[in-house]
């Protein structure tokens, strides 16, 4: 790297630039042409940085297969033993290389070796094929089971953007009504209510203005209990919640519980999901409700985190990779499962399994989940699961989120489902879950 004196000198830009006369001035304005080049180079500059941790690593680990298959004559020095994060890593990069051997999805990695996934062939296969057939614009889905954080699927899909899909995994995105979750989490650990605690409320269920929930004293309030009002995803029982309950302070201590505004996975290439500090009581009302915009997580940090509902209150480490062999044929990495961290006490996760099985029973997600008589499709499986949508502009579209695990007793899958429509709608990502949840079941 230049020192400062190079950097300042006379072809190079200088950081103490003396006072410029006014025709100088006037030769630093731009020109509209080059304004406009701005007006395209800045943003692409911006998306780029953005995608750069992952984009990388695959560009790079893409460059070293191809060149051990063309037998250039630079060889990869052979892997020596690896951690869960750069397995991780490893295994995010090869994933579009993976190939069924037996009932396993292998992958050659850059030395030579071989990388054996934590994936469920099937699940993933089954998953893949809904996204294409429904050709969904944008879809993103990651299953995870709950005990050990292994990755049971990972898939992308978009018939819009296929360049998306590599970075649609470590992407942030709204979090819409998921948040929820966190909502409910702060306020049963305040052991001020419970599941059953009934709630008055004004407004409709998908009311997005806090100027008409406050409750009128003289008048006939709406009031369902907060189990019901998850199912339903009622944005005024838990807007309120988040104000009149559980407050801005620990609204934000639990926000940072759950891993937000913070590199929670120490080398996973996956942008920090966010949660700035609301700045008013209907900042924080919006919160909530899961209506607050600037609130994003990506599919793998939501998957961690329903993972850890499921699990009695631990996040686990994310595992992609259950064997890696380098070149020489040496075991390298085994998965060993490791505690992330303690999100929740094991009975604020028991309460929260009540409260998120009513979202199949009789909430949003009722009718995917029973046929057309109100039949349940999988009807010996308790499912907890909570739904999202919002509008969103990166991509742009609206955005339909699932979150599930089960069985609800004994967890032994977790999974995020996000679709992303258009103009036209495809399907919703409870549909997706569905049938996500119906192939590891059958």
């Amino acid at each position: 790297m230049r020192d400062f004196k190079h950097i300042s000198g006379k072809s190079g830009f200088s950081f103490f630039r003396k006072k410029e006369s006014a025709n100088n001035y006037r030769k630093l304005i731009e020109t509209p042409q080059k304004q406009r080049r701005l007006k395209i180079i800045l943003p692409a500059l911006a998306a780029l940085l953005v995608a750069y941790p992952l984009g990388s690593l695959l560009f790079s680990t893409r460059n070293a297969v191809s060149s051990v298959k063309k037998g250039q004559p630079e060889r990869i020095r052979p892997y020596s033993d690896l951690q869960s994060g750069e397995s991780f890593q490893l295994a995010v990069a090869a994933l579009q290389n993976a190939r069924l051997t037996g009932e396993r999805l292998q992958a050659p990695i850059p030395d030579g070796g071989t990388l054996t996934f934590s994936i469920d062939p099937e699940l993933q296969q089954r998953v893949l094929s809904v996204m294409e057939k429904q050709k969904v614009p944008y879809g993103v889905f990651v299953a995870v089971e709950p005990k050990t954080g292994r990755i049971l699927a990972m898939v992308s899909h978009s018939s819009v953007d296929p360049s998306w899909e590599p970075r649609s995994f470590s992407s942030i995105y709204p979090m819409a009504s998921l948040f929820k979750i966190v909502t409910a989490s702060a306020a049963l650990e305040q052991k001020k209510i419970t599941p059953d605690t009934v709630f008055p409320f004004r407004g409709s269920y998908c009311s997005e203005n806090p100027r008409y929930w406050s409750v009128n004293p003289r008048g006939r309030n709406n009031q369902l209990n907060l189990s019901m009002a998850m199912g339903k995803s009622v944005n005024p029982v838990y807007g309120r919640l988040a104000s009149d309950v559980v407050g801005r302070d620990a609204m934000m201590a639990y926000v940072d519980k759950f891993g937000f505004n913070r590199l929670l996975f120490p080398n996973p290439p996956v942008v920090p999901s966010t949660a700035p500090a609301p700045q008013n009581d209907t900042e924080l009302k919006l919160m909530g409700a899961g209506l607050g915009r600037e609130v994003k997580i990506s599919p793998v940090h939501a998957a961690a985190i329903i993972s850890a509902v499921a699990n009695e209150g631990v996040m686990m480490n994310p595992l992609l990779a259950d064997e890696i062999r380098n070149g020489k044929g040496k075991t390298v990495f085994i998965s060993n499962p490791q505690p992330l961290c303690k999100v929740l006490e094991t009975e604020t996760t028991r309460q929260l399994m009540k409260m998120l099985s009513t979202t199949v029973k009789s909430g949003t997600s009722r009718r995917v989940f029973h046929d057309r008589r109100g039949r349940a499709k999988l009807a010996s499986l308790q499912i907890a699961a909570k739904t999202g949508s919002i509008n969103g502009k990166d991509p742009e579209g609206h955005y339909s989120w699932f979150a599930a695990y089960a069985p609800a007793d004994d967890p032994q899958i977790a999974l995020v489902a996000l679709v992303i429509n258009q103009a036209k709608w495809k399907i919703k990502a409870s549909y997706l879950g569905e049938q996500a949840l119906e192939a590891y079941f059958r």
